[in-house]
């Protein structure tokens, strides 16, 4: 099983990647995979790391600027294309789950034909898209999430679980409001509907199609500090690869 962990710099992807493999490593063989040509230190080993091809570090030496270098590091890592590709399907076969850190800055990945090509040749892999409690202020801003994992589901041909992290930061009457939030479009609509802004208006009207467009797949809610959610995301992972393939 390949389960992706994608979400914007902070959303605590290499820390979740981390945690949730160290979980998994009691009862299953796990393989780690670290995309991120950036990243200075890692809570895991990875199995496969593109930093022993190239660094966002090495690059900079050359002249280039942060943005820059990072952009020109997945350029020269589609030159070694197939071997990373193959390296992970090895990984596939050796081992339970194959879990994947991308890249901190997620539009890298979304947007650079390397994240691209190798979502759409890894056999069903599962994309775990994170969210920062800290986003989440208005009711617009749930209904941005529910869309753009439609959006990563639709660009790489993945599919893909919104998920809040960090919630071991938020108390019990907080985590409700956000889980009612997400898991009531109805309630989520009707709040937006009295909402005047533009913002307002065109989430109402979004969301409102949400129920027609949304796979059927549900939030999950997640810490790497306490372990929560991570028994629901196994089965999620489970559920996913079975036969049956339905995710609500």
């Amino acid at each position: 099983m390949i389960i992706a962990f994608m979400g914007t710099a902070g959303s605590g992807k290499t820390a979740l990647t981390g945690a949730f493999g160290k979980y998994l490593e009691e009862n299953h063989r796990v393989a780690y995979v670290n995309l991120d040509t950036g990243v200075k230190t890692l809570p895991y080993k990875p199995d496969l790391d593109v930093r022993e091809s190239v660094t966002v570090e090495e690059i900079m030496k050359e002249g280039y600027g942060p943005n820059g270098a990072i952009v020109e590091s997945y350029d020269r890592l589609m030159e070694k294309f197939d071997n990373y590709l193959n390296a992970i399907l090895e990984l596939e076969e050796e081992n339970d789950y194959v879990l994947i850190d991308t890249p901190g800055q997620m539009e890298t990945f979304l947007f650079h034909e390397f994240g691209v090509k190798l979502m759409e040749n890894l056999p069903y892999p599962l994309v775990v898209y994170l969210s920062d409690p800290e986003i989440l202020k208005k009711p617009h801003d749930y209904c941005f999430v529910r869309f753009f994992a439609l959006l990563i589901d639709m660009r790489l041909g993945a599919t893909t679980i919104p998920a809040l992290n960090k919630v071991d930061l938020l108390d019990r009457e907080e985590l409700e409001r956000h889980k009612r939030m997400f898991e009531d479009i109805g309630y989520l609509t009707a709040s937006l509907k009295f909402d005047p802004s533009t913002q307002g208006l065109l989430a109402y009207k979004m969301c409102t199609m949400l129920p027609e467009v949304s796979p059927p797949v549900r939030v999950i809610y997640l810490s790497a500090k306490t372990g929560e959610g991570f028994e629901e995301l196994e089965t999620l992972a489970y559920e996913h690869y079975c036969t049956c393939g339905d995710l609500t």
